[in-house]
């Protein structure tokens, strides 16, 4: 399939726009906003950075409500998207860098500097994560995170 420049333009932002309101729904103790950026099926795999691998939306929103009980405060900085297109115009492929650092309610502080390697699907909705799997660029200080 072939994209104009203005369609492949507004692919990409919203695709960008997916990955923000992730972070900006785990910012805002907001379970369902973050799961809003994800497909039915998704797949969220945090395992290389010692926590879990997630798939379908109730599994991943149940981590995310733990995450937003367990946590005082957090923020999430994703910059560096490289997103490809795939011939498709159905599917993308993509990477970006996420910095997050926060407290947890008993007081462990915790920081992370990680790769999203994302698989994107375009839905009714517009441009979701079909799967997310985030693997550390430092080594992580988690230490108390048990979320």
């Amino acid at each position: 399939m072939t994209t104009t420049t203005d369609s492949r333009t507004a692919d990409l932002l919203d695709i960008q726009r997916a990955t923000h309101v992730y972070a900006r729904g785990l910012d805002r103790f907001d379970p369902a906003e973050a799961l809003s950026a994800f497909t039915d099926d998704a797949v969220w795999d945090a395992s290389p950075v010692g926590l879990e691998r997630l798939e379908g939306r109730a599994a991943i929103l149940a981590f995310f409500e733990r995450d937003a009980a367990a946590i005082a405060d957090q923020f999430h900085v994703i910059t560096n998207h490289v997103v490809d297109l795939d011939d498709d115009g159905a599917t993308a492929r993509g990477t970006n860098y996420v910095f997050s650092e926060g407290h947890t309610k008993t007081g462990a502080a915790f920081r992370a500097i990680a790769l999203n390697e994302d698989v994107y699907r375009r839905t009714a909705d517009g441009w979701r994560i079909a799967s997310r799997r985030i693997s550390a660029l430092t080594p992580p200080e988690m230490d108390g995170f048990d979320a």
